[in-house]
């Protein structure tokens, strides 16, 4: 058996929250990651609900690797902290602006990032 000190403890059980929002927040995710155990592909960090202040709005959405074409029917409100249980490389992208989104290729592979294109522009504008 391993004991742990306290502060040891409590840095194991505790991952640091970096995010603006809270764990409780609700977010959307796409079905598979929760009911299929897919790993998460693709995550936005939208823009479009953002006041003049730009101190409120910016949901988040994560999305799993299948490149399927997606409904509202195939997403699922979640916590934050759920999504983050299920994938701790999530906290790398706790510093996501509003307006930009981050993918990878496979489950190990590193975020990138870009900022989004506005929506309604098409892409030879």
């Amino acid at each position: 058996m391993v004991l742990l000190a306290h502060s040891q403890f409590r840095r194991f059980r505790v991952e640091r929250w970096n995010f603006e929002d809270p764990p409780n927040v609700a977010v959307l995710s796409d079905k598979g990651i929760f009911r299929h155990d897919d790993w998460i592909a693709y995550v936005v960090h939208e823009s479009d609900d953002d006041d003049d202040d730009n101190d409120e709005g910016g949901s988040w959405q994560f999305y799993s690797s299948d490149t399927r074409d997606r409904n509202e029917s195939d997403m699922m409100l979640v916590g934050l902290q759920e999504v983050v249980d299920r994938d701790k490389s999530i906290l790398e992208l706790a510093d996501l602006p509003k307006g930009w989104h981050a993918w990878r290729s496979s489950r190990s592979s590193p975020w990138q990032r870009a900022k989004s294109r506005p929506l309604g522009l098409r892409d030879d504008e």
